[in-house]
């Protein structure tokens, strides 16, 4: 009898010993992966639409604003693929960053932003750098996105290029836009463009390109009919702008791009929103999703102001006189 008692204790002291075991273990497991989540790599796909200075520097910022908020080094992985202006490409690699199972995407650009929107409405998207979102059948709303996306939108200070436009060249009557028929955005700014232009007393002429093989031939037409050529934020001009200036060489009209590495290259002048400081934003929109926020309820942060940029150097090539006030309230001015 004492024997039998003596097992039946026994028995439940084991009982007892294995059970705090396992729940130690248990513990253990549970406590091991939130030190997992803490210190998780996280990874961010990034479709790029094209190369070229300004998306270059937008990508840069993505990086450097994503460090600020903590993910940096071995704490993030980037996916990064550019499509190269390849519409078929945005397809393709939209899809294979989805299903590289990335925590957040972003898209470069108009076009990677819609290829990757195409692609998921599960997964989290945060727009680089879209000039019409809503336009663009991103979101329905800029301060209720609604859906799987937000992100930042550069919308361009139209007004104040134009008033750059008369400052620096008074006597231009005619403005030729260039654009490409090929990008939403494009479409929407010319027609903004067109708009306030009129308004201030200008004509404006359209000159639309579906891609880059035609511009040349675009601008030896254009620039025997208007006095100054302008340029909105146009991924597929900016990706072939040598061939605009060169196009421009013997006519020698005043270009005004819309973005700083555009001046830089041969533009006259402009008055542009800060590429970096969009990457900047936009890393920060994305790792603001990585930390809980969800898009439908993240407002997209408009960038609308600008910062006048004036190369002197063009301006002598084409013999124009710069007025002082107007490098003096310049934002940079190219030697």
């Amino acid at each position: 009898m004492k024997n039998k008692r003596l097992m039946t204790i026994l028995g439940l002291l084991a009982i007892l010993v294995i059970g705090g075991m396992a729940y130690s273990s248990l513990s253990g497991k549970s406590n091991g992966s939130k030190t997992d989540d803490v210190s998780k790599t996280v990874k961010v796909g990034v479709l790029q639409y094209v190369s070229h200075p300004s998306l270059d520097l937008i990508y840069k910022g993505i990086q450097d604003g994503l460090a600020e908020e903590g993910y940096k080094g071995d704490k993030i992985k980037i996916d990064f693929m550019n499509a190269e202006g390849d519409q078929s490409k945005v397809s393709t690699m939209s899809k294979q960053l989805v299903s590289n199972d990335n925590d957040v995407l972003i898209g470069i650009a108009t076009p990677s932003a819609q290829g990757l929107a195409a692609a998921t409405k599960d997964k989290p998207i945060v727009m680089g750098a879209i000039t019409d979102p809503v336009g663009a059948n991103l979101v329905k709303n800029l301060e209720k996105p609604g859906g799987n996306i937000t992100g930042v939108s550069d919308h361009n200070p139209a007004k104040q290029q134009l008033e750059l436009i008369k400052k620096l060249t008074p006597d231009v009557k005619t403005i030729g836009a260039l654009y490409s028929s090929s990008e939403d955005n494009s479409k929407t700014q010319v027609e903004e463009f067109k708009k306030l232009a009129e308004e201030a007393g200008f004509k404006v002429e359209e000159y639309s390109v579906p891609s880059t093989n035609e511009i040349a031939s675009t601008m030896n037409v254009m620039t025997g009919k208007v006095d100054a050529i302008w340029i909105p934020i146009d991924n597929t001009i900016a990706s072939a702008f040598a061939t605009v200036v060169s196009s421009n060489k013997d006519a020698k009209k005043p270009i005004y791009p819309s973005a700083t590495a555009m001046v830089e290259e041969g533009g006259l002048a402009s008055v542009v929103v800060d590429q970096h400081d969009l990457g900047v934003a936009t890393g920060k929109m994305a790792a603001k999703i990585l930390k809980g926020a969800k898009p439908e309820e993240t407002a997209v942060e408009i960038f609308n102001q600008g910062k006048s940029v004036i190369n002197k150097k063009n301006a002598k090539e084409l013999g124009i006189s710069l007025p002082d006030d107007a490098l003096k309230e310049a934002g940079q001015v190219i030697e």
